[in-house]
């Protein structure tokens, strides 16, 4: 499962259990991460003519003594510096005694014209700023703009949150090992990462039972198997019917992009509810999306049930506001009531959100029963909804998705260059194949429809999000430059159409 990430300290729980397992012990884990980097420092620039290597007192030093030995035996010109010395019978101290040049200390180091350098000083273990020869170090290279190249992770990123805890290295490369860290997809860390490797040093898969972890990159490995596939003999009902709420008559353009998306990524009858007012206007621009007026929130609750709907959003364009919540609650309440009804999934975004900022907890005691929930904030919509966690800055942006899920008891899409989606039950995938031409006005609402559209498919609320998030992406990424939110239900066969050829 190589979608899997693994946190600093799982890192390390996989690392004892390999070792204990066999073939290699502590050395040969270490010469084998050395090597990885070594071949990939050969692979990139094999006209290099001098490298200086960094290393620091631990497990990272080490490998970079590996790295060391392993480019002067080529013949190229190595300079070690170091920071500390590993302490007596530690794997990094055998690692060190097999360099027999002379070292240098870090505090002399400085980057010369068109060398690499590898940082080997501290990677993903520190979990406090780098200070003194270090923070010098890392200073030094981003001022002469050094090619560096780092092991496991830039020295002064944590490999748990990706934030930079104080100066940071900022590499052209970064190689790890057996699986990435949350560090190395959450911003900042992707950035300082560079291009990332992850190198297969012998640590065999098998840890990853015993460890289950749940923090994910989002893949289609991650929730092909669910993607909802219509048979031959299917009609359009059966491949669900989606509902989105419109605004009033000059806010119906976001609602209207919203049901687009829901029947482009397979939603077999999509239902436009408009406010009378904003029927004229939705009308002249709607054609395969069905259209109905919906005023009062019992008139929402009969509709979903008379009309079999299977999932429905409500706030792009809608407005916030005391008409929203009730909305929001009744249906909730009647897909829960006596007889239940046909409602898996309700999307909250955008107006539906900061409807909430001052009745979260009714939104949360609402959650426990009803149809799945999933909330799409962007980061000032998070903050009005969970300003605790917000601004609580010694949780990542991973921690404060989880966090906010399990409270939610829903799916969280926490959006951004690295959104995250988060499941009450502990899951939690990174995004990595965004892009900056999703930062346009009217994105976010073809995602909550994409979202809504897969539940209304009957599939599961997180594997959802996270196949609406990863698809958003990827079509935005085919169209690029001068892309507007338009655009992007358009590209979604193309990308719909590969997923399904991939499962065959």
């Amino acid at each position: 499962m190589p979608h899997h990430l693994l946190s600093p300290s799982e890192m390390a729980q996989a690392d004892r259990m390999a070792i204990d397992a066999g073939p290699f012990d502590g050395p040969g884990l270490m010469e084998n991460a050395g090597r990885a980097v070594f071949r990939e420092i050969l692979a990139r620039f094999p006209r290099a003519c001098h490298c200086d290597v960094l290393c620091g007192p631990g497990n990272n030093g080490g490998d970079g003594y590996v790295v060391a030995r392993l480019l002067a035996e080529t013949g190229l010109s190595v300079a070690v510096w170091r920071e500390g010395e590993p302490r007596a019978g530690s794997d990094a101290a055998q690692a060190t005694a097999r360099w027999t040049t002379q070292t240098y200390p870090l505090e002399e180091f400085r980057p010369r014209d068109g060398a690499i350098v590898v940082d080997a000083l501290f990677g993903a273990g520190l979990a406090k700023p780098l200070a003194g020869a270090g923070a010098a170090a890392a200073q030094a290279c981003r001022q002469a703009g050094a090619i560096v190249i780092a092991v496991d992770l830039p020295s002064g990123v944590s490999g748990a949150t990706g934030r930079a805890l104080g100066p940071a290295f900022e590499a052209a490369l970064t190689v790890t090992f057996f699986r990435p860290k949350p560090g190395h997809l959450l911003f900042p860390g992707r950035r300082l990462c560079g291009e990332l490797v992850v190198a297969d040093i012998g640590i065999p898969a098998a840890v990853l039972e015993a460890i289950r972890p749940a923090t994910f990159e989002n893949v289609p490995q991650l929730w092909r198997s669910v993607l909802p596939q219509p048979a031959f003999d299917t009609h359009k009902y059966a491949r669900g019917h989606a509902a989105v709420f419109s605004g009033g008559p000059t806010h119906t353009g976001a609602a209207r992009l919203c049901a687009i998306a829901a029947a482009r990524v397979g939603a077999g009858a999509v239902t436009l509810l408009s406010p009378a007012d904003a029927l004229a206007v939705n009308a002249a621009h709607l054609t395969s999306i069905m259209l109905t007026r919906v005023d009062e929130p019992a008139e929402a609750v009969a509709f979903v049930r008379d009309r079999k709907v299977a999932a429905a959003v409500i706030g792009p364009g809608f407005g916030v506001g005391e008409k929203l919540r009730a909305i929001m609650q009744a249906l909730r309440r009647g897909a829960a009531g006596e007889g239940g009804g046909s409602l898996a999934g309700l999307v909250l975004d955008a107006d539906a959100i900061t409807s909430f900022r001052d009745e979260a907890e009714e939104l949360f005691a609402a959650s426990t029963d009803g149809p799945a929930l999933v909330l799409t904030p962007h980061e000032g919509e998070f903050g009005r909804l969970f300003p605790d966690l917000a601004g609580n800055d010694a949780l990542s942006k991973l921690d404060r998705a989880r966090a906010a899920a399990k409270r939610a008891n829903a799916v969280v899409v926490y959006k951004g260059p690295d959104t995250v989606i988060a499941a009450p039950d502990g899951r939690a995938a990174i995004n990595t194949n965004g892009t900056p031409w999703l930062a346009t006005a009217g994105s976010g609402d073809v995602l909550a429809g994409m979202i809504a559209g897969l539940l209304a498919q009957k599939m599961p609320a997180w594997e959802a999000a996270c196949a609406a998030v990863w698809m958003h992406a990827e079509a935005a990424g085919r169209f690029g430059p001068g892309l507007i939110a338009e655009d992007l239900p358009a590209q979604l066969p193309h990308v719909l159409r590969e997923l399904y050829a991939s499962t065959r």
